[in-house]
């Protein structure tokens, strides 16, 4: 909380002083405490200090005013640096998230290229097979034409052969009449065998050379040229997000939901959507839209069931919503005090679970919880009770008052007690004196029905006089105001309905 460190220093000294402690004396007069600061001198002094006019003409202001005005400063030094130290460890888990997206991306982007070029090569074999069957059957394809050439010219060659055999037997024959009466036959088969040895009927059919050029000189280039470059595909909306279901939670009545893109996803994205209905089956409505993938949205309504949808865009537009997940609020309220919203004079300790002050006057602190639907139940215990004070207790609206007892604006609707007697108060309305006060170990209950719309108080387990308020609607937070004389906790566990 940015003024707790002010805070808790103020009421350091002050305790300090009115618990005995001695406070530092000046150094040139013994029996003289400091009580101005020199700023030119950038020292405390005493009044004989002054009175001696050793500072007269120096800038001289109120110790105490100085001392507030220097822990201002190095309060308001102190949250800068806060703040820059939350924006680094934020930075760090950012930092770490990408670390485990790189990696996860990383090995998304393996496995792809490898089942890319697996299935290149797969290809290229299959391809393979059906260029070997061609060359196969081209192959056998010519054996057959040179063996029917071979059969065919081997039958011609016999039987020219036995022709010629013959036809020389014949010329031996010494018998003129004889060989006259063959002759005229003989003469025309010779002619006709060398008839049928025509042109290029000693010549091959087919040649030995295959007629099949293999053109892989294109591919080679293009698989070499094969890179990463030319993975770029045109801008289109980007694909569905993903929910990270492991990373989506609910806590008291808000939810977290953190989505990321698939991998391998070429569309950029410029910004998310998020939507989620109304926890009753409702319509949806949106209730981020940015560039972050982690959201938690607050002030939802206790023991209800959301649903959660989300969407990415870029310049080309809308892509398609995710799948919707279902999440489930918390039935009853587990809260604690909240230090960012808390006057400064509040002090918060064991967790932020129990509430003092520093000051005399009232302050104001809230609960971290939000109330619009439902009926909520609620303990405060009283630890320390001195001097009668009266601590009020109720609900407020985020933006009460802090620095006036709470139900004196109209931002709470409050229930403020004494040790003998009780008044409910708003808009600095008292009414309904209850007789029934509080001491040092009593309970004070908060029963907030807006199912009823109106507002109930305990002490003790027993309602305090009737329903206090009616008509109550909207958004509340467990609201307590209370000043140093009192010291109030928030139960370990949550209690039960009165």
């Amino acid at each position: 909380h940015p003024g707790a460190p002010g805070g808790g220093g103020d009421g350091g000294g002050g305790k300090g002083a009115g618990g005995g402690r001695k406070l530092p004396t000046c150094a040139e007069h013994d029996l003289e405490n400091y009580s101005m600061y020199c700023v030119s001198c950038r020292s405390p002094v005493c009044y004989q200090c002054l009175e001696e006019g050793k500072h007269g003409k120096h800038d001289v202001k109120a110790l105490g005013a100085m001392w507030k005005q220097h822990k201002a400063q190095l309060s308001q030094a102190l949250n800068g640096v806060s703040d820059k130290a939350k924006e680094a460890k934020e930075f760090l888990v950012q930092l770490k998230n990408l670390l485990q997206q790189i990696q996860e991306n990383g090995l998304d982007y393996e496995a792809c290229l490898v089942a890319q070029c697996d299935a290149l090569v797969d290809a290229l074999t299959r391809q393979k097979a059906k260029l070997l069957t061609k060359v196969t059957k081209e192959r056998e394809h010519k054996l057959k034409v040179v063996w029917d050439q071979i059969n065919h010219c081997t039958l011609k060659l016999r039987q020219s052969t036995g022709l010629m055999e013959y036809c020389l037997e014949v010329i031996k024959e010494n018998d003129p009449s004889g060989f006259l009466q063959i002759s005229d036959a003989l003469i025309k088969r010779v002619q006709v065998s060398q008839e049928q040895w025509v042109k290029g009927a000693l010549e091959p059919k087919v040649s030995a050379e295959f007629d099949l050029t293999l053109d892989s000189e294109p591919l080679l280039q293009s698989i070499h040229q094969l890179d990463f470059i030319q993975m770029k595909f045109p801008v289109t909306v980007p694909p569905v997000p993903l929910l990270q279901l492991e990373k989506c939670c609910t806590r008291n009545n808000s939810v977290t939901l953190a989505w990321r893109m698939p991998p391998l996803s070429h569309n950029p994205v410029e910004g998310y959507i998020l939507e989620l209905d109304d926890g009753d089956g409702g319509q949806f409505r949106e209730v981020y839209v940015g560039k972050e993938t982690l959201c938690t949205i607050d002030g939802l309504h206790f023991n209800s069931t959301y649903n959660a949808r989300v969407k990415a865009f870029n310049s080309s537009g809308v892509g398609p919503y995710s799948k919707t997940v279902i999440l489930q609020t918390s039935d009853v309220a587990w809260f604690t005090f909240d230090p960012s919203s808390a006057h400064r004079d509040i002090v918060l300790s064991n967790d932020n679970q129990t509430a003092t002050c520093n000051s005399y006057d009232d302050r104001v602190v809230l609960g971290t919880a939000a109330f619009s639907k439902g009926v909520h139940y609620w303990e405060l215990h009283v630890d320390r009770y001195d001097n009668h004070p009266d601590p009020a207790f109720g609900i407020a609206r985020i933006n009460v008052v802090k620095d006036m007892m709470l139900g004196k604006d109209d931002k709470a609707w409050a229930m403020y007690v004494d040790n003998n007697r009780s008044w409910f108060m708003h808009c600095n309305s008292h009414t309904n004196r209850t007789e029934g006060g509080v001491s040092k170990g009593a309970t004070v209950g908060v029963l907030l029905d807006l199912n009823k719309h109106n507002l109930t108080f305990y002490i003790n387990g027993q309602q305090q006089g009737p329903p206090a308020f009616e008509n109550v609607e909207g958004v509340f937070m467990p609201a307590l105001s209370l000043n140093r004389n009192v010291q109030v906790g928030l139960p370990q566990f949550s209690p039960t309905y009165p």
